[in-house]
């Protein structure tokens, strides 16, 4: 039997993306079969570079592959991604693929310490991620990325001034912490600190983005419905720690997203400062702050569990030094990493099964 584009297709159509449940020919992911003598390759494009089951899926391309046409072929299957994306090129942010508030209903629960994490994450698994400052009266990101006291450039675009964002470790950045000497205090009422949020969406040079991050403020606010007036939200991510005052308020900031005129998808819910494990014994957990109520939380809503993060000193060094943990090797890295894979699938779920988020109209 000829061995034929049409035939491979055949046969990888056996095979199942594991999060979408669909198989790889119909989801369009196999493209450029090319058949040079002995030597096929093609690509397998993922919806994510953050693809935990990048390997999974290219062993059971093989396996079937080998099945159908036997092993005197060499199979040269090249892995590549491109984010899926809900969102319409509209005037607003045309070229970010997906928007991801991370929220939590009380402060110091971490939030802006996974935001920050989480985003330099996505970048190191090679997505284009830019990251939002929300939280206006209480600026944390220029400290956290080790770039206070730096202010964006302004260029001019038409008769628009459009702010350029400050970059690193990979990641795209804007704060009201940029924009303000660093010792004073940002004192807004409601309508400024949106009309900053809505500027800082509206007004800075973006570019093209997989992911762009917005790190929310505590509660429900003024700030939150700005933002999903302004834009269309891909998802949510819930940060809480395992005492009940925490998931008490976890619970409302869920509930926020969920209600119909909101309408935001829950991506699910981080559980931080889940345990303790000193560094001489790193194998013991000590559940100081209670035992699995973020999981409990997502299992109570019926959104994922995207996972937990240990109380460990580094994480805390690392915010106060400006270079987030992520970027070091050990427990810490391996469990922000593992999150950033469980956001991007649970995202590429989002946008394969659910429709697109509408702005929400403001109603008289």
């Amino acid at each position: 039997m000829q061995l034929t584009a049409e035939s491979i297709r055949k046969s990888l159509s056996k095979v199942q993306d594991p999060d979408l449940k669909r198989d790889l020919v119909t989801l369009g992911m196999i493209q450029g079969i090319h058949i040079e003598g002995k030597k096929v390759s093609f690509k397998v494009v993922l919806t994510t570079p953050a693809c935990p089951l990048k390997e999974v899926i290219k062993n059971n391309c093989l396996e079937v592959l080998e099945q159908d046409h036997g092993s005197d072929w060499e199979w040269d299957i090249f892995m590549t991604s491109q984010v899926t994306t809900m969102r319409d090129a509209g005037p607003i942010l045309p070229e970010v693929k997906n928007i991801i508030a991370i929220a939590s209903g009380k402060g110091g629960v971490g939030k802006s310490t996974t935001a920050v994490n989480l985003a330099v994450a996505l970048a190191q698994l090679g997505a284009k991620v830019g990251l939002i400052d929300a939280d206006i009266s209480g600026p944390s990101v220029p400290l956290m990325f080790n770039v206070e006291g730096e202010q964006p450039s302004v260029k001019k675009v038409g008769e628009k001034n459009i702010i350029i964002p400050i970059t690193q470790y990979g990641v795209k950045l804007m704060s009201i912490g940029f924009l303000t000497p660093t010792d004073s205090a940002v004192v807004w009422r409601g309508p400024m600190a949106s009309s900053a949020l809505r500027q800082f969406i509206t007004d800075v040079e973006w570019g093209e983005l997989d992911y762009l991050l917005i790190d929310l403020p505590p509660g429900t606010s003024d700030i939150h419905l700005t933002m999903v007036q302004t834009v269309p939200v891909t998802g949510a991510v819930i940060v809480t720690t395992p005492q009940k005052v925490a998931l008490a308020d976890a619970n409302k900031g869920l509930s926020m997203f969920r209600q119909p005129q909101i309408n935001v998808p829950i991506l699910g819910v981080i559980e931080n400062m889940a345990y303790f494990s000193p560094e001489e014994l790193p194998g013991n957990k000590y559940y100081i702050f209670g035992k699995e109520g973020g999981k409990k939380l997502a299992e109570k809503y019926d959104v994922p569990f995207l996972g937990e993060v240990p109380i460990v000193q580094s994480i805390r060094e690392s915010g106060d030094t400006g270079y987030p943990a992520v970027l070091k090797n050990g427990l810490t890295k391996d469990a922000y990493m593992e999150l950033a894979e469980s956001v991007a699938r649970q995202v590429a779920i989002r946008n394969a099964s659910i429709q697109k988020t509408s702005i929400v109209e403001v109603k008289a």
